[in-house]
């Protein structure tokens, strides 16, 4: 029976060749005598850009306390659900590198999408309203606890047309002090060599290294590593909904996990208390509740962050709607104290699994408990 936790073929343990050991080491060493460094790790898709950024993040916290994570994947994150853009800051090291884990980002915005193609400019808008947070607020020199942090930023495998053009973009504006490329043998696939990023003029320091992708083929060529996206995603954010409950709970299966969500008491949300933006569309004013209903949302605060791109906390599950009434009946892994603050619910393309509506016999949608006040 399949399970919550990762596909019923988990990932082989994952090799790490030496080539990849000695660019994390470079890194590490060099940010004794400088800086704490900033890395971006980029190349094209399924090469093994998450693998090595774990890896990274683990050789970084035998030195720090403490690494930020910057993850601008939004279809397939590292510590949160599909869909959002976060920071991280990571204070233990993962010890499988198989595994994706769920943490709560310091900082995260719901994009609300699996790719930026969509909408290229609210992404970028995203990571840098991010990367923002981590200069102020993580690289702050009046704040001793702040100084030295490092940074490990991973980046989506997009790296043609309008791709590539968001990732140079990305790079100038973050300016990285350490740069890792990962390539494969076809060559066409790759980002172009040198410092692709950099004008002519620039004078600048850099540190570029490139390594080739751990998977190899018969021949010892680099290869990509061919992965469901579909289902990770979905793997994914059953992972964060398994969080409703219990850890003690026996939940180890899909099956078992849409069963308790179905008869999960969702919190009661005031229509009155709420607004409801769509993101990458409009939808006319007498379908809202009709497109909200059944759906995945961000949960935002909009006095937090900026008017186009608050602070989100979480995703829940719109169950059902009750217009007469005047209540949104929400399921949602968010602590309630976090939930009694968002007043926005951000809707975009970030689908419920289908393995989860799949549930004969569950109780009454409108059952219902937590209720949140408007006041």
């Amino acid at each position: 029976m399949a399970s919550i936790s990762g596909p019923e073929n988990p990932s082989p343990n994952i090799y790490i060749p030496p080539e990849w050991s000695d660019a994390a080491d470079t890194v590490a060493h060099a940010s004794l005598t400088s800086p704490p460094p900033i890395v971006l790790v980029c190349g094209a898709k399924n090469c093994g850009k998450s693998t090595f950024s774990r890896y990274l993040l683990n050789i970084l916290l035998h030195r720090y306390e403490k690494v930020g994570y910057l993850d601008t994947d939004v279809g397939q994150p590292e510590f949160s659900p599909p869909g959002f853009l976060s920071l991280t800051v990571v204070d233990e090291v993962t010890p499988d590198l198989t595994i994706p884990h769920m943490k709560t980002a310091e900082r995260c915005l719901f994009f609300g999408d699996v790719s930026s193609k969509r909408n290229p400019t609210t992404y970028l808008n995203c990571i840098c309203a991010l990367y923002d947070y981590y200069r102020k607020e993580c690289c702050n020199s009046d704040n001793s606890n702040n100084i030295g942090l490092p940074l490990v930023v991973n980046t989506p495998g997009w790296v043609k047309g309008i791709g590539y053009d968001l990732l140079v973009d990305m790079l100038k504006y973050i300016a990285p002090t350490h740069v890792v490329k990962i390539n494969i043998s076809a060559q066409s696939k790759n980002l172009p060599d040198g410092r692709f990023w950099l004008d002519e003029d620039y004078d600048g320091m850099v540190n570029l290294t490139e390594i080739s992708s751990a998977r190899q083929d018969s021949l010892n060529r680099s290869v990509l590593v061919q992965k469901d996206a579909r289902l990770l995603r979905d793997i994914r954010l059953m992972a964060y909904f398994r969080q409703c409950f219990s850890s003690n709970l026996n939940i180890s299966t899909i099956k078992e996990l849409a069963n308790a969500l179905a008869s999960h008491p969702p919190y009661e949300v005031p229509i009155s208390s709420i607004k409801i933006r769509h993101l990458h569309c409009q939808v006319p004013g007498t379908e809202i509740f009709y497109s909200l209903n059944g759906s995945i949302v961000g949960l935002a605060v909009s006095s937090e962050g900026s008017k186009d791109l608050p602070w989100c906390v979480g995703l829940g599950i719109v169950r059902s709607i009750d217009t007469l009434k005047g209540l949104l009946y929400v399921i949602t892994p968010v602590p309630q104290g976090t939930l009694e603050k968002v007043d926005l619910l951000l809707q975009g393309f970030i689908q419920i699994p289908t393995s989860l509506l799949q549930v004969q016999g569950s109780r009454s949608p409108y059952m219902s408990a937590n209720v949140l006040s408007s006041s």
